[in-house]
């Protein structure tokens, strides 16, 4: 390894110690002041790594090592895992952050590949978890197989919605989205057989012949059993990532690309246009399903407030802050949107308001999200990603 390498690739390794650092202190904080401070510890980082320079040179460093990166990145998030084995509330929000980081790489498929706006999100995430409740409660079913079918299940209903989104176009289809997820949550609240507006009850996962509710079974005797979701998550999450991830640097990622930018050229091309919003559609709705399977799993109940307009925006809110088309910047997004608002309760109603204005600072700082999508790159040679 050359000297020039040398300097990008300590550094990213020490902002990324740094980050799962700063990341325990956070979760660890419990007072207001603790809380307080560490937030404007953020802000003043944030404000000198731009004017020094640090945050472009993390950025190069990251994209000039992307198997270096995503090594880190699962590295600090098992220390994590392992650093709060015993604390079954942190460890349940990053299950949901890296549940909801998955169900938005489906969003990021639709919006930020191929131009698909899906304001559903939520329905979709719904969908897979009342489809694992009924499943696991009521067949024999393994729970592996459980989640598949869940996401497929999404996947499928999400076809048939994909016919009038397809006839219109900009904010008809939009609002065709928005109408299917109000109507979702209505249906929820009338259904009797899937348990009105009370929900439904989850039973714990079966994995292996293994109960993760009875406890992770290489912990001691104070180590939760949400250890054991938290890894699953992390495992569901990584692997969807990955596949997400080769369908953007393939051809497929290149059409639907294609597709998003000019549809008319596309068309000239041969590209077919519907073929292709079919195809994001019905795979983002598929990750939606599977991360709520696993989320019904984890929570152990679904009812239809769990699923509402209002978390359909909170996930369109982490695909764009994290950076539109760029899944790198899903998880911090993720646990900007999720956590912030939960260490923030001592303020009591007046954190939303706090957490809003800090999201629209940051996207009058960066209009482009935390981690802007760089552009693609054909040349091995000058690959960056």
């Amino acid at each position: 390894m050359t000297h020039k390498h040398a300097f990008p690739l300590s550094l990213l390794v020490a902002a990324f110690v740094g980050l799962t650092v700063y990341v325990w202190l956070f979760l660890h904080a419990e007072s207001q002041i603790a809380v307080a401070a560490l937030v404007a510890v953020a802000a003043v980082a944030v404000a000198a790594g731009r004017r020094w320079g640090f945050t472009r040179r993390f950025e190069e460093a990251a994209l000039a090592s992307p198997t270096l990166s995503r090594s880190l990145s699962l590295l600090s998030a098992l220390a994590l895992i392992a650093a709060f084995h015993d604390s079954h509330f942190v460890l349940l929000m990053l299950c949901a952050v890296l549940l909801y980081a998955t169900a938005c790489l489906g969003l990021t498929v639709q919006f930020g590949y191929s131009g698909v706006a899906n304001f559903a999100g939520a329905a979709f995430f719904g969908i897979g978890s009342y489809a694992t409740a009924v499943m696991a409660a009521h067949t024999q079913i393994p729970h592996l197989l459980v989640i598949l079918l869940s996401g497929l299940i999404a996947a499928v209903i999400g076809s048939v919605l994909i016919t009038p989104v397809l006839r219109t176009r900009g904010h008809y289809a939009a609002l065709v989205t928005i109408a299917f997820g109000i109507l979702f949550k209505t249906f929820l609240e009338v259904n009797d057989v899937l348990g009105g507006p009370q929900g439904l009850q989850v039973p714990g996962m079966q994995l292996f012949g293994h109960a993760l509710n009875d406890g992770a079974p290489f912990g001691t005797a104070d180590t939760s059993f949400y250890v054991s979701y938290a890894l699953l998550s992390l495992g569901v999450f990584a692997l969807v990532y990955a596949l997400v991830s080769a369908l953007e640097r393939s051809w497929i990622g290149l059409s639907m690309d294609v597709v998003r930018t000019d549809e008319t050229a596309a068309a000239t091309f041969g590209l077919h246009i519907a073929r292709w919003k079919v195809i994001a559609f019905t795979t983002g709705n598929f990750f939606a399903g599977i991360a709520g399977a696993l989320y019904g799993l984890v929570s152990g109940f679904v009812a239809p407030n769990n699923f509402t307009f209002a978390d359909s925006l909170l996930m369109l809110s982490i695909v764009i802050l994290g950076g539109l088309g760029n899944i790198v910047g899903l998880l911090p997004a993720a646990m900007i949107v999720l956590v912030l608002p939960e260490k923030l309760q001592f303020i009591q109603e007046y954190r939303f308001l706090l957490f809003a204005a800090l999201v629209i600072v940051i996207l009058l700082f960066r209009p482009q999200g935390l981690l802007p999508r760089t552009t693609r790159i054909f040349f091995r040679g000058e690959s960056s990603r």
